[in-house]
């Protein structure tokens, strides 16, 4: 059997949530995301939730199982059932101790400036605006879970690359 590199492909990024409704409003209200399928596992106590950036879902759950595992830039979010109901439960997020080490994942948006704010309006919380510090073409805000996601202009729209 044999294998080609070069036609792999980046799936998907798994982060782990407390809230899942909580981070799916966040992912799809006001980042833009679709939830393409879920994925429920009593035996486990556990349940995973696939959005994309995509114009449309299959109606089929088959298809829509197929697509999550076919297309690049996916987000899987695993929700460990009862952690919604835990006062002082948190994961770590990465970016302080203790759990150091993921750093974020990223958006491409048309307007960075607009899009920083709707995300103030919205409550949205920042790690970093665009004002802050010496690199003033990103932003980073978090999800419910304290995850960070940077926010990037499109190169496409803006004409130049954040860095």
């Amino acid at each position: 059997m044999s294998t080609d590199p070069s036609k792999y492909v980046f799936n998907h990024t798994m982060i782990r949530v407390k809230d899942p409704q909580a981070s799916i409003k966040f992912y799809t209200e006001v980042l833009g995301m679709k939830l393409i399928t879920k994925h429920d596992f009593p035996e486990n106590k556990f349940t995973l939730y696939f959005l994309a950036y995509l114009d449309s879902i299959p109606e089929d759950e088959a298809e829509k199982k197929k697509l999550a595992f076919s297309i690049s830039g996916v987000l899987e979010l695993t929700h460990n059932w009862g952690t919604e109901n835990q006062a002082d439960f948190s994961y770590a997020s990465g970016n302080k101790d203790p759990g150091r080490g993921f750093g974020h994942t990223a958006i491409l948006v048309d307007n960075i400036e607009k899009a920083c704010e709707r995300f103030e309006s919205l409550g949205v919380n920042f790690v970093k605006k665009l004002s802050d510090g010496n690199m003033k073409s990103i932003a980073f805000i978090t999800d419910p879970d304290g995850y960070w996601v940077e926010v990037i202009a499109n190169p496409n729209y803006s004409g130049s690359s954040p860095v």
